[in-house]
């Protein structure tokens, strides 16, 4: 049985990881689970499957709480001690599952390569933010990242028995998210409802935003870049309205791999825990190509999704960019779910932090953090402003 550590249990990719590790109880162990704030799909969608005894919460008053409502369990809290659940069961985990959201997944992921653990990584900032870093100590200890994003699964399961330096391209696919056939003049007025509507996925709402203003696909060819060892000019996006094809590999020869699948996140996450077996995944409906009417493929337009730049950016300059940038969408983010801000600002707001935030070429952990944080302030600033 594979013992596990899972980080972010109480978000979409975290439930659907226990869904997963639920339907296999014979192969997984879980020691621990980290579930932040989220105390009711704890009691609720957690605690009742008795996964494990251990659980990491964000407030002292919620742990305390907690304890005493469930004596025979062990609940730990604070964001800063995350690091110490991996540390606490070092002599047991096999595999830690990071699907915390933003800058918070950095050092768990450092820390699980620094002990020698295999990563399966739904945390993208691990690698937008800190990507030489992560993958510096994952190969200097002979750890393995394992991806649960779905494209990036994809292209994983399209290099199985091939030779990297074969690769031509890799193909990333985008939906085109939840305003695909929208103008630039149109997405003025957009609502926020209207921007949590993703055609195709269920997600956190930081991510459909992300999909929507193509932020996420920037970071997705960040974190392919490091994945897999390719420079930026030889990713491309497709946007690829139907979500079937996941992400395709194209080698030297022309000839084209692709994964596709049903647009459910529980197929990359059991193949990154499963690895390298392929066991039986039961899902509603099975892809039927008889039913497929077609699929289409349409270039990215910067001009119509101008923040998929800063991928390039983040790869050729390194340094602190991928904080400041994550930082800062995180935090313009929030605002236009608030409804301080439209939009078109969040762009707006991230590009005048890339200006205005100092660049560091070869930041510590601790200078990526603070970047990071400077760019929260930064926006806060920004939009104060404009109150």
């Amino acid at each position: 049985m594979k013992k596990v550590i899972l980080l972010g249990g109480s978000g979409s990719i975290g439930l659907q990881t226990i869904d997963v590790i639920l339907e296999h109880p014979d192969e997984f162990e879980v020691l621990a689970i980290a579930i932040g704030k989220n105390i009711q799909v704890l009691e609720e969608k957690i605690i009742p499957h008795h996964l494990c005894t251990y659980y990491h919460v964000a407030s002292k008053k919620d742990a305390e709480l907690l304890q005493a409502k469930y004596p025979d369990y062990t609940f730990s809290f604070g964001d800063d001690n995350l690091c110490q659940i991996i540390e606490h069961f070092k002599d047991d985990v096999d595999i830690v599952i990071n699907a915390l959201v933003g800058v918070l997944g950095l050092k768990p992921s450092l820390k699980t390569l620094e002990l020698g653990f295999d990563l399966a990584l739904a945390n993208k900032e691990s690698l937008v933010i800190g990507g030489e870093l992560v993958t510096d100590l994952a190969n200097k200890n002979n750890c393995r990242i394992l991806p649960i994003d779905s494209e990036h699964s994809a292209i994983w399961q399209c290099l199985k028995g091939n030779e990297w330096d074969d690769i031509e391209k890799l193909i990333i696919t985008a939906s085109g998210g939840s305003f695909r056939d929208l103008t630039r003049d149109q997405l003025e007025k957009v609502s926020i409802d209207d921007a949590l509507n993703h055609p195709n996925w269920s997600m956190g709402s930081r991510i459909t935003i992300d999909s929507a203003t193509m932020m996420n696909k920037a970071f997705e060819i960040v974190e392919a870049h490091y994945l897999f060892d390719v420079p930026f000019n030889k990713i491309e996006v497709l946007i690829h309205r139907q979500s079937i094809i996941h992400s395709m590999v194209q080698y030297v020869d022309g000839s084209v791999m692709a994964q596709l699948g049903s647009a459910d996140m529980r197929l990359p996450i059991q193949y990154a825990l499963t690895y390298p077996n392929r066991d039986e995944l039961k899902v509603e409906k099975r892809l039927d190509f008889t039913k497929i009417k077609e699929l289409t493929f349409e270039p990215l337009s910067n001009e119509r999704y101008p923040l998929i730049d800063l991928a390039k950016l983040i790869i050729e300059r390194k340094g602190n960019l991928g904080a400041i940038i994550n930082g800062a969408d995180e935090q313009a983010i929030q605002y236009f779910l608030n409804g301080k801000i439209s939009f078109l600002d969040i762009e707006k707001l991230i590009f005048k932090a890339v200006e205005e935030i100092a660049y560091i070429e070869k930041p510590n952990l601790e200078q990526l953090i603070e970047s990071d944080k400077l760019a929260r302030a930064f926006i806060d600033n920004e939009v104060e402003k404009d109150v």
